[in-house]
């Protein structure tokens, strides 16, 4: 293989390169590349489909992209000799190639990433482009030998692994990035230039001679006859790149209507609600329709009949409503109509159109019902924004007056919002005592090993007539007057008692909890703190207090000296929602907090928006100079996870991408399946 023979006797033939198609050769490896690192990208993210399915293709196709490129290389190659291939060699050498991209990829999408997994992953990737190089060779048949100069032979495959572990391992670090069409090109090309140099370097490696006996035309150089099979290898790869294309726009389809869409109607789920309701310039009227006893239908019949009656009732809105409303389904038994100005009169006809359909018997699976309902309007007036006219109609709905026999009723703010404020003042005591006000948990993450590091504490109040209140809701009605401070305590009671029985499950950890503007400077909130913890014998640093931004700003030189005396009895202070306030740099400096919590504010535009990006960066490094923990609230997704974890500072993250809110039961549960999922990765 690497024995040169005697030159006496024989003759070393002499090729070239026909520069087209080597250009060729090298945009074939490249097109595969980009595919195989946008389905290795798809796989990464939270895709609909297995990660095995994406894992999948991209080996594929980079095995076929590997294998295209090297016969296309030899295309490019002309002897004055005639050569053909062993088929079935020929057809065996593809395998190397895949498998090695099997197992490359696999390694480099492995949760937990090092040198020594990007280091593995080269090797695998460049042993099996040179494999499937010298595989392919062996698959030559012609009228001439040859034999390899073993330094370019070392050389070249040197040369597969390392510019493969580059490739993959600038893919991986950057991974964030390479949404961006720019760098995933310049990935992809520094994977094809690594396929295109090992080959290269390869070819350049063998030396082809025939006896010096035999006569050969040196002028008459022979093209391999091989155009067809090339043509048909490009169009391939070319198939291969807009089938990619094709199912990751499918897949992001997929994503867009799972995420944004309610599965049994088909109509937009409260998510995208929401974000139409966060539309500075919202100016259109909002009625919700609520679908009364829904459980009822559910026990009798079954769940598929509650179902058919919910989408007998979709399917009447929206053939009913005018043109311009929009239809939401934003729980199991609400759908919500946002109609203009322009269509709002035509709205509230088809409105009692719709109430008086439904006041009559439906036929639903041979049986005939009634379902009861309300309608509550929320109209629009020159104060109000989407989230407020959403409040109004749920106040029309959890109001005692409210009847469900097929009422349209309008907020009137005289009836509703009076009675909730004096119903919440006048039941926060007895809610208090029978824990109809109960805490939840929501868990911090950090950045560096996705493990839970501690946990806020946020309110949630059952009312017996209410419902469900909104903390919007109730919140400020406290705050305004001066039952905050009441509730405050309880709370503190209570997450000293939690702390307590999960340091007897092994679970010790920080909680926070948010405290109310005025009482932070208060004596009394200090005295409580303090016989909180003597009474219950807890660590001071277990509790960590949160104050808004705006609540210090409005006292700046009270919240000073409060939080100094909080930081000298132990107690971690953060500064919570950070950049809503005003003259926050003036001020953070002078504010001897542990922590800054940025708002969700400035997450829900990244990564895809440059300047919040951008702010984003400045804000964690602002924090990280001045040696405050860093915690991001309102994470939601996989890219903007992604995009955090890619900055230095970043140190905790918070929001519904890793849990929401739990009760302590509920996150117990949680904990342990996120340690079995951990130790199973």
């Amino acid at each position: 293989m690497f024995s040169f023979p005697d030159v006496n006797q024989v003759i070393f033939l002499e090729g070239h390169y026909s520069i087209p198609i080597v250009i060729l050769s090298l945009l074939i490896a490249c097109l595969a590349s980009f595919t195989a690192l946008s389905m290795h990208e798809r796989m990464k993210s939270n895709s609909f489909f297995p990660r095995y399915v994406w894992l999948t293709l991209a080996s594929l196709c980079m095995g076929f992209g590997i294998w295209s490129m090297h016969f296309i290389g030899m295309c490019a190659y002309m002897l004055p000799i005639k050569m053909e291939y062993n088929k079935l060699l020929t057809m065996l050498s593809v395998l190397p190639a895949m498998i090695a991209s099997f197992l490359a990829f696999y390694t480099s999408s492995l949760p937990k990433q090092s040198m020594k997994t990007y280091s593995i992953s080269g090797i695998m990737m460049g042993l099996g482009i040179s494999s499937m190089h010298y595989i392919g060779m062996k698959a030559m048949m012609m009228d001439a030998e040859y034999v390899y100069h073993f330094g370019y032979f070392i050389l070249s495959i040197f040369i597969a692994i390392t510019v493969s572990f580059a490739s993959l391992y600038i893919f991986g670090r950057l991974h964030v990035y390479m949404v961006n069409f720019f760098y995933k090109c310049m990935a992809a090309i520094l994977m094809g230039s690594a396929i295109a140099s090992m080959h290269y370097t390869g070819m350049h490696a063998v030396k082809y001679y025939i006896a010096s006996t035999v006569n050969i035309d040196e002028k008459h150089f022979h093209q391999m006859n091989m155009t067809f099979f090339s043509t048909v290898v490009a169009a391939g790869i070319i198939m291969m790149l807009i089938s990619a294309i094709i199912s990751s726009i499918m897949d992001r389809y997929v994503d867009y209507r799972l995420n944004y869409f309610d599965a049994l109607t088909k109509l937009p789920n409260r998510r995208q609600f929401e974000k139409t309701l966060k539309i500075n310039s919202f100016s259109k009227r909002l009625a919700i329709l609520h679908l009364h006893e829904m459980e009822k239908w559910n026990s009798m019949y079954g769940y598929s009949f509650g179902d058919k009656v919910i989408q007998y009732i979709s399917l009447l809105c929206e053939r009913l409503k005018p043109i311009g409303v929009e239809l939401y389904r934003i729980e199991g038994n609400r759908i919500v109509f946002i109609g203009n100005k322009e269509s709002w009169k035509e709205l509230l006809v088809e409105l009692r159109n719709i109430s008086t359909i439904l006041s009559n018997p439906i036929a639903i699976n041979e049986q005939l019902v009634i379902v009861k309902t309300a309608i509550a309007i929320s109209e629009f007036c020159e104060k109000n924004n989407g989230k407020t006219m959403y409040d109004q109609a749920l106040a029309v709905l959890s109001h005692p007056s409210t009847v469900y026999e097929h009422t349209i009723i309008a907020f009137d703010p005289a009836v509703h919002f009076q009675s909730v404020e004096y119903q919440v003042l006048q039941d926060i005591d007895a809610a208090m005592a029978e824990n109809d006000l109960y805490i939840v948990y929501q868990p911090k993450i950090a950045v560096c090993n996705e493990k839970m590091v501690g946990v806020e504490a946020l309110l949630r109040w059952n009312h017996p007539i209410y419902g469900f209140l909104s903390p919007g809701i109730f919140i400020p009605e406290l705050e305004k007057n001066g039952k905050m401070m009441d509730v405050t305590d309880w709370v503190v009671n209570e997450v000293c008692k939690q702390i307590i029985a999960w340091k007897e499950a092994g679970m010790e950890m920080q909680v926070s909890v948010n405290i109310p503007g005025p009482y932070v400077t208060s004596s009394r909130l200090l005295s409580v703190l303090k016989q909180s913890i003597q009474y219950y014998g807890i660590k001071p640093e277990l509790l960590e207090l949160e104050m808004t931004e705006t609540s210090a700003v409005s006292n700046i030189e009270g919240a000073i000296q409060s939080v100094e005396k909080f930081r000298s009895c132990g107690f971690s202070v953060a500064l919570d929602d950070f950049g809503t306030g005003v003259s926050s740099l003036s001020y953070l400096k002078r504010l001897p907090v542990t922590t800054l919590k940025i708002d969700k504010s400035f997450v829900d535009g990244v990564p895809e928006s440059q300047k919040d990006s951008e702010i984003m960066k400045a804000i964690i490094s602002l924090g990280h100079s001045l040696e405050l923990n860093i915690v991001i609230e309102g994470v939601e997704s996989k890219e903007q996870v992604d995009f955090l974890t890619s900055i230095s500072g970043c140190e905790m993250i918070q929001g519904y991408y890793y849990a929401k809110p739990m009760k302590a039961e509920d996150l117990e549960g949680w904990v342990r399946c996120k340690e079995v999922e951990m130790q199973n990765v």
